[in-house]
């Protein structure tokens, strides 16, 4: 499966879930996570999709780091089996 694939069934899921997955693009900071996921209640969290047994790049762990130390929930999903313990994961804040 590939990335591409991976994101999409997170973004069809969290719909699924009442939330939203909006792509996280921020201009002039590389390496930031691919999606931020808002669910009801205010969680939030932030999700950087790989292909399977892909790794982050040292800038994508470098920025995941970084929002964990603010507090944030981060996650690495590289499968599609992982998407349900993700969301759990933010809902469970």
């Amino acid at each position: 499966m590939r990335e591409k694939e991976i994101e999409h069934k997170l973004v069809t899921e969290t719909n699924r879930c009442g939330g939203l997955a909006w792509k996280f693009v921020s201009p002039g900071v590389v390496g930031v996570p691919d999606r931020i996921i808002l669910l009801p209640q205010g969680k939030i969290g932030f999700v950087e999709v790989k292909a399977p047994h892909r790794k982050p790049r040292a800038i994508q762990t470098r920025r995941i780091e970084q929002l964990r130390e603010l507090g944030f929930k981060v996650f690495v999903l590289d499968d599609v089996e992982q998407i349900k313990n993700v969301l759990e994961g933010i809902e469970n804040e």
